[in-house]
């Protein structure tokens, strides 16, 4: 099923990803919890993005665009995906990474295998003001870029996760199973704007909350917007309130900032599922569903989708680090 029609689509992937319960956490909790399973997405190692990079690389071939230009921390799931997507298209990939400082593993030795040219900033910050001019730059050179800000959050890439919500709506019905809760890492805010507006529009009746991993106070606002600006493009009509976004810093210290406690919750889950987080995203994600089940935010006995958005090669980018603190036991 397609929920806006007409729009340009370059397929990437098998649909639908598979929809999970992992029963001994679920015991342990006293919540059901099923996992929805885009890590095992199997274009360029999966994850949410490959989702929201349907829709921009079939805006960029029908736009008559030659190359993705985007930004990202060196750990990037984004940036991979985005080098890997260009070149199944036939296009150029440009990346703006931070920090200068790196090791070559990981997402970043994807990205250089998928042959992205790779410009290295000292920071996000730089990163961000690098990206209008590295694409003026290319247009000087006669490129025609096609500039995708942080994440894929723009209206474009939201369409991955409204169509998503859908998905999840006819898996919903085949499962028989009436979730309370849609957890998942929420990061540039894309991922959490496409499942609050396509559950509305499905008719799932599903509270959506995005765990921040970054620490950003304005991630509300900036999901609420854009949502209206995805409505407003798409002439989709839904009845979205601020009250509708719920998000809970779990940022543990900061975005990228690896801790023991995150790394805890990789081990548990893994050993207790066979289910493997990354310490940037998921795990961060897993460790605040955990505390708002402890806490009595969400429900016990409730029915909750934890959104997998993947992330495996992070591990390998922070291996060193990742095994320091778990022996520290």
């Amino acid at each position: 099923m397609r929920v806006v029609k007409g729009v340009p689509r370059f397929n990437l992937f098998r649909k639908p990803t598979l929809l999970e319960k992992v029963g001994k956490l679920s015991e342990e909790l006293g919540v059901e919890v099923y996992v929805k399973r885009d890590d095992v997405i199997e274009f360029a190692m999966g994850g949410n993005k490959v989702r929201k990079l349907e829709f921009i690389v079939g805006e960029a071939l029908a736009t008559g665009c030659d190359t993705l230009v985007t930004v990202g921390a060196i750990h990037s799931n984004h940036a991979r995906t985005t080098a890997a997507a260009a070149k199944k298209a036939g296009l150029n990939a440009h990346l703006i990474l931070w920090p200068r400082n790196y090791e070559v593993k990981g997402n970043l030795l994807l990205d250089m295998l998928y042959d992205a040219e790779i410009t290295f900033v000292d920071s996000r910050e730089a990163a961000l003001e690098k990206l209008n001019a590295v694409a003026e730059e290319l247009r000087r050179k006669g490129a025609k870029p096609y500039v995708i800000p942080l994440g894929g959050a723009i209206p474009t890439g939201i369409l991955g996760y409204v169509e998503a919500a859908f998905e999840i709506a006819r898996q919903l019905g085949e499962l028989n199973i009436k979730p309370k809760y849609v957890v998942h890492a929420s990061g540039s805010g894309g991922t959490q704007a496409g499942l609050v507006l396509g559950l509305k529009l499905a008719g799932v009746n599903a509270k959506v909350i995005g765990i921040d991993i970054m620490g950003k106070p304005e991630l509300p606002r900036k999901i609420i917007e854009l949502i209206k600006e995805t409505m407003e493009k798409y002439r989709l009509n839904a009845d979205v309130k601020s009250e509708d976004i719920i998000v809970y810093d779990y940022s543990f210290g900061g975005y990228g900032v690896l801790t023991k406690k995150v790394v805890d919750i990789m081990v548990k889950v893994a050993k207790t599922e066979g289910l493997l987080l990354d310490p940037i995203y998921t795990a961060k994600a897993f460790a605040g569903l955990i505390d708002l089940v402890r806490k009595g935010v969400v429900e016990q006995g409730s029915q909750v989708i934890f959104i997998h958005t993947g992330g495996y090669p992070i591990i390998f980018q922070y291996s060193e680090e990742i095994w320091k603190l778990i022996k520290k036991g």
